[in-house]
């Protein structure tokens, strides 16, 4: 049995009025938050860790992730990924799969040690997310909490359409599909109703509308049924209307919103989750940096500043937001999502504690599972990262853990390989 004392800790539990506690310490009893209490307490038969002034809060939560991929930047002159081509040679070799599932056992592990300790995929390879969800589950390997989305719904020409992501040519085949997809265990579905920034040809032309509304109407049904929510890709203000007059659960990306959308929000307790990250780096860097077409730069301004106004927008109407970084998206990597946090309180203008509590117990609601983690609390999962600084001062404190724990599996000095070049060129956004 895993015993633990924190203590000397600063602790900030996650909870939305969050203020720093001196004078108490955590106790973990196995895999749960047994007991928090005041320093002087008497305790025996455990380890006791000595935090010397840190700072304890509950492990990050991403609720955007694509485990799949890296996050590497894009080669110059490099010809784009035929994606569609990819996945057909991977679904017919059992070595590439064999590899390729190492590879995301690394990436999850990456997020962990990176102070995140949930993740929410939403759009992967065949079955491979909820098979090392199930490995972590079982205690195989180490990782974090997995929300697993496994493949989703795209039409023919859809975004990644093929790929991550099946090809509905009609309502009775995007039924057909959710419950294919339901076969393999997943937590939630995951839509691709409109294109994005990377496979858009045309300026203005990121999240035109791919998926028909009465496949959306089908998809959402259908999931709804078998007790799955729906997340979806969306970029336009078009796709939002579509996504949630048709039963979308939770809208990622997002775009600028008018009054009916935020009625349409308010009506079906649908959330926008804030994902600026991969936006950024077409909307700013320069073309000999992002090697990105002009067309995609155009696109990408578009996209943030689309993401930026939605967010906002819900924000000041009371619509709870929830926050994911894209990552796998070229220049967002898997260790990164503090970034995502940053940027929610640049652009967006959340307070630090706010950004704080969204990642955190806000994600954990939007996610379902406040139950179980999300905050420091007497009888949730220890699910816990510790840092020097205090990041209700600088966020950018989350950028090296000291400390990770994720259902009382303790993991002392985590370390991450970065892409130092990656790093200094967004650190210029900051």
């Amino acid at each position: 049995m895993m015993q633990y004392v924190l203590k000397n800790g600063i602790i900030l539990n996650g909870t939305e009025n969050m203020e720093p506690v001196t004078g108490h310490m955590i106790r973990v009893e196995n895999d749960r938050i047994a007991e928090i209490l005041p320093e002087d307490s008497p305790v025996s038969g455990c380890e006791v860790i000595d935090l010397k002034g840190a700072y304890v809060l509950p492990g990050l939560i991403n609720l955007h992730v694509h485990l799949a991929t890296s996050g590497k930047p894009p080669r110059a002159n490099k010809k784009p990924t035929n994606y569609k081509r990819l996945f057909q040679i991977l679904s017919r070799s059992r070595l590439v799969k064999f590899v390729l599932k190492r590879m995301l056992r690394g990436y999850a592990r990456t997020e962990l040690m990176s102070g995140v300790t949930t993740i929410r995929t939403v759009g992967g390879i065949l079955d491979m997310d909820a098979r090392i969800r199930d490995e972590i589950n079982a205690g195989k390997i180490q990782g974090p909490r997995i929300l697993a989305g496994n493949t989703g719904v795209s039409v023919p020409g859809g975004h990644f359409a093929g790929s991550i992501a099946t090809e509905a040519e009609s309502p009775e085949q995007a039924r057909e599909h959710v419950r294919q997809i339901a076969s393999t265990g997943p937590d939630h579905i995951k839509l691709m109703i409109t294109g994005g920034v990377m496979d858009a040809s045309e300026e203005g032309e990121p999240g035109v509308l791919r998926m028909p509304p009465e496949i959306v109407k089908a998809a959402c049904e259908e999931a709804h049924h078998l007790g799955y929510k729906v997340a979806a890709h969306v970029e336009s203000p078009e796709g939002v209307r579509v996504a949630l007059e048709n039963g979308v659960d939770t809208v990622e990306h997002g775009a600028k919103l008018d009054d009916d959308m935020l009625r349409l929000f308010k009506e079906r307790g649908a959330s926008p989750v804030c994902t600026i990250s991969p936006a950024l780096p077409y909307a700013v860097f320069d073309l000999s940096e992002s090697h990105a077409a002009p067309v995609a730069k155009k696109n990408g301004r578009i996209v943030m500043d689309g993401i930026i106004e939605c967010t906002r927008a819900c924000r000041d109407n009371g619509i709870p937001v929830g926050l994911g970084n894209d990552v796998g998206c070229p220049f967002i990597l898997h260790y990164n999502f503090w970034r995502e946090l940053y940027y929610y309180h640049k652009y967006v203008g959340a307070s630090n504690r706010e950004t704080l509590y969204t990642a955190t117990l806000g994600n954990a609601g939007l996610a379902g599972i406040a139950g179980e983690t999300g905050s420091i609390e007497k009888g949730k999962s220890a699910d816990l990262i510790v840092v020097k600084q205090n990041p209700l001062d600088d966020l950018t404190a989350l950028r090296n853990v000291s400390m990770v724990m994720v259902r009382g599996d303790l993991i002392r000095n985590p370390k991450v390989k970065r892409m130092k070049h990656v790093d200094d060129m967004l650190d210029r956004y900051m």
